[in-house]
């Protein structure tokens, strides 16, 4: 498993749902990212606070109890894979029918990454024919079962049907999971918007949150990518992301020149400052000293920096933040900055660009692709933007 792979781990009502805190352990050791959600029923048998302790964010338990409007659709797309354990007939029955009437099954419905689900129930449930036809519905589907083992279950009784062990169900998402398609690919990517200071209090900066650099970086190392990323936002990293902080145009530039030329793909999601104050104030300006005379000078273009040390077999990647004629300007940036792609956006569209969970994109190729990416999640707008740069890897022998 890939340090950073994000995890949704879905517990339903069983009294095997206290083995579902091992997994989640076992997961959290092994460098993924878990997001914990329990049913209604779950929380008969477990506690909340006992998964949102050890896992890598809060429980969830509700269509309704936490800040997003539509938690379901955020967590199944930012899923690399789901699992529930324990399932139970009754969950398995549902995601069978598509009934979707709780945050776990909603979620089920609403992802495309794959699902691992993990039956426990005592042996009359587990060989009941409504049970083994929802089963073998959802193997046609592709989602992939652990089958409950045989032993002592509760009550006293012996049979099949309790949940599988815990480090087997690990195995079982790691062979699922399996090498991923940037496997041993050395990525580097850029995120947030630099601050270029006035004096020791006010500077000269953008609104870019590092958001979408972030999300790039997170979908690299799941895709297990050794990533590197350079970043002026505080946003926390993915384990497994080497994350390296600067703040200025000119720290970013020597960060990036270090490490770029051993990059198989460097990916500069970052707004970069275009100029900085040719001299910064040593000391607080003040007011009464009357308004300041700022002058500008440019800084590098780091991106064209790049472009011209571009090495055979390297993926240059840029982006485009623009208020008109996206393409256009996008498509001219490509070609004087001698990128492999470009990812342009309209940051003036409703819910895309600066600050937003979301992003609209188009992607540019040298090679002509024009690939238009419609509003989504930022984790979605970067699996986009890879899966275009993975072949464009194997084409070119990296």
């Amino acid at each position: 498993m890939r340090p950073g792979t994000r995890i949704v781990l879905g517990v339903s009502g069983g009294i095997a749902a206290y083995k579902a805190v091992e997994v989640c352990r076992q997961l959290v050791d092994a460098g993924a990212h878990v997001s914990p959600v329990l049913t209604e029923d779950a929380l008969r048998f477990v506690g909340a606070l006992t998964f949102s302790a050890l896992a890598s964010e809060p429980a969830r338990t509700s269509l309704w109890d936490g800040p997003d409007l539509i938690p379901h659709t955020r967590l199944g797309q930012r899923a690399d894979l789901i699992v529930i354990a324990p399932a139970t007939a009754r969950v398995i029955a549902k995601y069978a029918a598509g009934i979707s009437d709780d945050l776990l099954t909603a979620t089920l419905l609403a992802t495309r990454a794959p699902v691992v689900v993990c039956p426990a129930m005592h042996t009359e449930m587990w060989e009941h024919p409504s049970v083994q036809d929802n089963l073998a519905t959802l193997r046609a589907r592709g989602v992939h079962i652990v089958d409950p083992e045989s032993g002592r279950l509760a009550g006293g009784d012996e049979g099949t049907g309790r949940l599988a062990d815990p480090a087997r169900i690990v195995a079982a998402i790691d062979a699922v999971l399996g090498p991923g398609d940037l496997d041993g690919v050395h990525v580097v990517v850029t995120a947030g918007g630099t601050r270029e200071p006035i004096d020791p209090v006010r500077f000269i900066g953008n609104r870019s949150s590092g958001k979408q650099g972030h999300a790039l970086a997170d979908e690299a190392a799941g895709r297990g990518a050794r990533v590197t990323l350079i970043t002026t936002s505080e946003r926390a990293a993915s384990a497994g992301v080497d994350a390296r902080r600067v703040e200025t145009a000119a720290e970013m530039e020597a960060a990036v020149l270090d490490v770029a030329a051993d990059a198989d793909v460097v990916i500069m999601a970052a707004a970069v400052a275009d100029f900085r104050p040719k001299a910064s104030a040593a000391q607080k300006i003040k007011k009464a000293e009357g308004v300041p005379e700022v002058v500008l000078e440019a800084t590098t273009d780091i991106l064209a920096e790049l472009g011209r040390r571009k090495r055979p077999g390297q993926v240059l990647v840029g982006f485009a933040a623009e208020t008109d004629d996206v393409r256009a300007q996008a498509a001219d940036k490509l070609r004087r900055k001698r990128l492999d792609l470009i990812v342009a956006n309209d940051v003036t569209a409703p819910g895309a660009g600066f600050s937003h969970d979301t992003n609209e994109v188009v992607i540019l190729g040298a090679d002509g692709l024009e690939q238009n990416v419609g509003l989504r999640d930022k984790r979605g707008v970067a699996r986009e933007v890879l899966d275009v740069v993975v072949p464009l890897l194997r084409r070119t022998g990296a």
